[in-house]
């Protein structure tokens, strides 16, 4: 039954990628970045509204690690990544998320001394070769000649800043505790996403666009954090951190179920040397597997 609770978790997050596809058409992606956090505030106030104010000292004392943590995860990641639908598909938004892990790995090595074999840099090598493979459709002159697909680009931007966002967790320690944490950052990123929701061309919620909204604010902010937060305490960091990468895998799934889209060759090469680059860091390893306990 423990299994069930990481499993739970990354289906929803595979969900909610397919989702930014088909809610990209319906919601302005300024709206959706900040109904989903204020709904997720919303329903966690009553729960953690008190301890916020009585760890009021220490959250203003901690208010920058804060804003940063918020704009990297939760402000500037969902929004580039809602924006990204727009111009790419949800199989590939799904693909190139999976880098994240192997990204984290790489700006430790580079900011923050961490260490690193052969092995280290072959899965590097092999997982950036797989996104080669995806953003220029197996055809490598076609990425000379025309660059990269402008979602596909959005959405490296968008991994970048939740790779850099889950690198700080590892090292700012704020002392608060998972929900309380969770809670500040999302009180902050409702402050940043104001004026970002101020450029949206409607706020209007429509009756298609409302379970898209409250997908986005409960399902995939706080039923799989909790989710997640349960596969730690009972499987550990370590085979908890694995179930990530399933998410490639599944939002590719129900991307072809749901919206019809179309898997090919370069999908299946280039998505399976990502996940092999992938796992052989966190198998090996085992830097990633300790930074996804914070995410």
């Amino acid at each position: 039954m423990a299994l069930l609770f990481p499993l739970i978790a990354v289906i929803i997050w595979s969900i909610n990628i397919v989702i930014s596809k088909a809610a990209a058409n319906v919601i302005d992606p300024a709206a959706i970045s900040f109904y989903r956090w204020l709904i997720a505030g919303l329903v966690l106030t009553p729960f953690c509204g008190k301890n916020f104010w009585r760890n009021r000292t220490l959250i203003m004392a901690n208010r920058y690690k804060l804003l940063i943590f918020a704009l990297l995860g939760m402000v500037i990641f969902q929004c580039i990544a809602y924006y990204a639908a727009f111009y790419t598909t949800a199989t590939n938004m799904a693909v190139i998320n999976g880098l994240t892990p192997l990204i984290s790995s790489i700006l430790i090595i580079l900011f923050f001394h961490g260490q690193y074999t052969i092995k280290t840099l072959f899965s590097i090598i092999i997982s950036f070769i797989g996104v080669l493979i995806i953003l220029c459709h197996g055809n490598i002159f076609l990425l000379m000649q025309h660059g990269i697909n402008k979602g596909d680009g959005l959405m490296l931007i968008a991994v970048l800043s939740y790779s850099l966002y889950g690198v700080l967790i590892k090292y700012w320690q704020i002392g608060l505790v998972s929900w309380d944490f969770l809670y500040a950052q999302i009180i902050f990123s409702i402050i940043l996403l104001i004026p970002v929701a101020g450029q949206a061309h409607s706020l209007v919620i429509t009756p298609k666009a409302a379970g898209f909204v409250l997908f986005a604010g409960i399902g995939s902010s706080l039923i799989s954090a909790f989710c997640w937060m349960q596969g730690i305490q009972r499987l550990g960091v370590e085979r908890t951190a694995i179930f990530m990468n399933l998410i490639p895998l599944l939002a590719a799934i129900i991307a072809v179920m749901t919206l019809k889209e179309p898997v090919t060759h370069y999908h299946i090469i280039g998505g399976s040397m990502i996940i092999y680059g992938v796992l052989l860091t966190q198998l090996k390893q085992g830097v990633l597997s300790r930074l996804r306990s914070h995410n």
